[in-house]
């Protein structure tokens, strides 16, 4: 009897149990991103393997090794190669840039022992551990899929997976819930379909190969009854995809497809219509299933397409990115800079500011390159020409075809995403190719002699060895970058003492010493002790800026250090560098107020006139600094002079001159800003605010409203004419001007503003219910403390107090908790106020029956009249 037809060891089907656990638990654990994932992956693959050996020994079959294996089992022994300690010497050969932060930043501290290649070797155990699960599980696969009803059992499993992802997610959008079983909500995601999976392209790469395999298994399964499961398996797989709003998952799952149809065409034979026939039914069904998908999501997916639709905004995404990764990879050629250190390493070589921490580069070449070098590119050669092997056997069914299109579409998707890095979609590949890189039963005995390996005790002795040291490496792989940063910030945070501090920062940096954020945070601790401290503070801060040259919060920490050793100079070029990597409030704010002379803001201003003008404002917006704002701004203009934005500078000048009362100043500057950009609208607008400025305000008032008659669609200028007539008691005009472009505001902000300037027109009318209307929209529109403190008055005045100190307690909860107790006075006195009035009032019922009786039929207290 044939192979296929035997039956199975129990230890096989053993294995096989454990290979289904290990398909299902990895999606569970949020797509293998869950911490604990790793205990049970190293486990049930270690198992599985184990079990398979026994299986085959029993049954007398020797285990066979696809070439497919070897970048599996040679990325393991690169990994174990990364964490050996290594001496100074040969650290220099194998990883110069290694031995580069040894000697820069991790000797002088006093940790010079051997250090090994990985610059992050907790997360290299990690990764050892996860590479050698995930030999072990395609090696059990490779075995256990030599019965035809395992392996098809398996990749029902990897099928139905797939599809009960899907309704999951279903099921959570009819609930409306947009948390993971109501219990569990994504902190730094917003899934368009809420799964286990908080990334969308890891869940359309995960769903897209289970669809795959559910179409190879619909097209391969007889009768035909009993293939509908599985179509139907696909097409919610399918509809995953789409729902998923990945545009690079949808894009190659649909590449995936209709390569499975190219390779059906080409294998296609005289006299096979019907199973061609079959084949175009049940792709036609995805593709129905996929259309009525597209259809439901078709707004969304339209915003994702158009959020891609040309290549400036291709360029800016994540191939950007691209060009700062290879540098990085060059720089560690031999072995890389450790598997799983691509976090904490690559902020050194990052010349572009990003607010988003960088865990992977997104690429499976760059992630080969960087993480292991040159071998790295080799391995991923060699398991491209295994792949390719697979391709060109001549014996490939439907269903192996079906699976080889999947994991092709998969690996080209992982050129832009890296769901390969999880266990969810990692084991589920390497399963299926498996089951396609199992031994062909035809030849088996000749085979089995030529590529197979007999299941010795000592073989079998070695998978319990090797099981055991990937459960081992998750001891030291325990250690991770976000609970060490997480653990010095909370010292630092909660004062600890400095020493206490400083120690643990030398333990957690001799573990994870490329993580700059460690040095950062013990300069902070140092550098709460002022300038007694402000050497050490330098000390670290140099550190984590060589790992982080663009860090815009270690620049600032080393500002403040400077100027506390009195290098006011490279202080301020700190700051320059803090502004210049993102860190506007570095610059603009702190800088700011410690700059004393035009020279030391120069030394902070960047190369752009736009910079110096807000420089300028911040200066003029301080009080007791417009002189030196004055001052900085004529030497803006002329180190500027001849770049655009310069005219900015001069009208800047000009209305500070306006704000200080210096007329004839404030008309040069505003010469300037004619003669350089005459036909501009903001220009015009200065002359009008200089004509203002020398009292003439009907002549301004008139340059203003030609101004509205030129640009009607102008709503910035119709605030400015409002305003400007509300400051002459036009309060009609200024409505007027006000609802002639309601029509054209569709900004929450600008339609909270045209009904304060509307409120403010009613107020000085004496129409104080009616202000009270539109400053309650305004502040509902766009809440702040400042929008309800102004209604707030306004019912005060109407002696509604009960609604005032609501008002007050709404914006309360906006202000910060500092600065609450003058609000918390006010609305205390609100309630005391309106006590006293129904107090009052109860008394005067009290005394005068009729009124009371002329009260309940009126239907409660009336409040008495203000407005005439």
């Amino acid at each position: 009897m044939a192979p296929s037809h035997r039956s199975c060891s129990r230890y096989t089907r053993l294995a096989e149990v454990a290979l289904a656990t290990l398909v299902v638990v990895c999606p569970l654990a949020l797509g293998g991103a869950a911490r604990w994932v790793a205990w049970p992956l190293m486990g049930l693959a270690g198992a599985a393997a184990l079990l398979a050996g026994i299986g085959a020994r029993r049954q007398g079959q020797s285990l066979r090794v696809p070439l497919l294996a070897v970048p599996l089992a040679a990325s393991v022994v690169l990994c174990a190669v990364q964490l050996v300690p290594l001496p100074e010497g040969v650290l220099r050969v194998l990883s110069p840039e290694a031995a580069a932060l040894r000697e820069f930043a991790l000797e002088p501290l006093g940790l010079t022992g051997a250090r090994p290649v990985s610059l992050d070797s907790s997360a290299t155990w990690r990764e050892l551990s996860k590479h050698l699960a995930y030999l072990m599980t395609f090696l059990a696969a490779v075995q256990v899929c030599r019965a035809r009803d395992s392996r098809r059992r398996l990749l029902a499993v990897v099928a139905f997976s797939g599809a009960a992802v899907v309704v999951v997610g279903l099921g959570h959008a009819l609930l409306g819930m947009h948390s993971l079983f109501g219990m569990m909500p994504w902190v730094h995601a917003r899934p368009p379909l809420m799964t286990f999976f908080a990334n969308p392209n890891h869940l359309a790469g995960f769903l897209g190969l289970a669809a795959s395999v559910g179409v190879g298994l619909a097209l391969t399964t007889r009768p035909r009854s009993k293939a509908l499961p599985f179509a139907l398996a696909a097409g919610a797989s399918g509809l995953g995809v789409l729902l998923s709003l990945s545009r690079g998952g949808i894009a190659f799952f649909l590449f995936g497809q209709a390569l499975l149809m190219l390779w059906l065409v080409r294998q296609r034979r005289e006299g096979g219509a019907p199973r061609w026939a079959r084949s175009t039914a049940a792709l036609l069904g995805l593709l129905a299933v996929l259309a009525v998908g597209a259809y439901v999501a078709a707004d969304s997916l339209w915003a994702e397409a158009r959020s891609a639709n040309s290549i400036e905004k291709l360029s800016q995404s994540k191939v950007a990115l691209w060009p700062m990764m290879a540098q990085a990879a060059r720089a560690f050629p031999v072995l890389g800079m450790g598997r799983g250190a691509f976090e904490a390493v690559f902020p050194r070589y990052q010349s572009e500011p990003n607010p988003n921490t960088l865990t992977h580069p997104e690429n499976a070449v760059l992630q080969a390159a960087t993480e292991l070098g040159l071998p790295g590119l080799l391995l991923l050669a060699v398991a491209l020409w295994g792949f390719v092997r697979l391709v060109r056997r001549e014996d490939l069914d439907a269903l192996e075809l079906a699976v080889l299109s999947g994991v092709a579409a998969l690996g080209l998707h992982n050129l832009f995403d890296f769901s390969w890095e999880l266990p969810a979609c990692a084991v589920a590949t390497l399963l299926v190719l498996g089951a396609v890189a199992r031994p062909r039963e035809r030849g088996r005995a000749t085979e089995g002699a030529r590529q197979g390996l007999t299941p010795s005790p000592v073989l079998l002795g070695a998978s319990v060895a090797l099981t055991a040291l990937g459960l081992l490496a998750l001891v030291p792989g325990a250690h991770r970058l976000a609970d060490a940063e997480a653990e010095l910030a909370a010292l630092v945070s909660a004062r600890a003492p400095v020493d206490v501090v400083h120690a643990k920062g030398l333990e957690l940096i001799d573990r994870h010493p490329s993580d700059y954020l460690l040095y950062r945070l013990v300069a902070s601790a140092h550098a709460s002790r002022g300038g007694e401290g402000a050497g050490d503070t330098l000390a670290f801060v140099n550190r984590a800026l060589y790992l982080a040259p663009r860090d815009a919060v270690s620049h600032r920490v080393a500002g403040r250090a400077l100027l506390a050793l009195g290098r006011r100079s490279q202080g301020f070029l700190e700051y320059r560098l803090a502004g210049e990597a993102g860190d506007a409030g570095a610059l603009l704010g702190e800088a700011v107020r410690r700059a004393h002379s035009v020279e030391e803001l120069a030394t902070m201003t960047p190369d752009s006139p736009e910079v110096a003008g807000r420089l300028m404002d911040a200066l003029s917006n301080t009080p007791g600094r417009q002189e030196l704002a004055l001052v900085y701004g004529a030497w803006a203009r002329e180190h500027f002079e001849g770049r655009h934005g310069v005219t900015e500078l001069w009208t800047r000048e000009a209305r500070l001159r306006l704000l200080r009362k210096e007329l004839l100043e404030a008309e040069a500057a505003c010469a300037q800003v004619e003669r350089r950009e005459p036909e501009r609208l903001d220009t015009a607008l200065l002359r009008a605010e200089v004509l203002k400025g020398r009292g003439e305000l009907d002549a301004s008032l008139g340059a203003v409203e030609a101004l509205r008659a030129r640009h009607p669609g102008n709503v910035e200028l119709a605030f400015t004419l409002a305003s400007w007539q509300l400051e002459a008691g036009l309060t009609r005009r200024a409505r007027e001007t006000l609802q002639s472009v309601g029509g054209l505001i569709s900004d929450y902000r600008q339609r909270a503003r045209m009904l304060s300037m509307e409120a403010d027109g009613l107020e000085r009318e004496g129409l104080l219910s009616r202000a009270v209307e539109r400053r309650q929209t305004a502040a509902r529109l766009v809440p702040s403390a400042e929008g309800y403190f102004a209604v707030a008055r306004l019912q005060e005045s109407l002696r509604r107090y009960d609604a005032a100190a609501r008002s007050v307690r709404e914006g309360l909860g906006l202000l910060p908790p500092d600065s609450r107790e003058a609000a918390r006075a006010w609305m205390t006195r609100l309630e005391s106020a309106e006590r006293t009035r129904v107090d009052t009032r109860r008394k005067e019922l009290m005394d005068d029956p009729r009124a009371q009786e002329l009260e309940h039929l009126l239907g409660g207290p009336r409040e008495p009249p203000v407005e005439p």
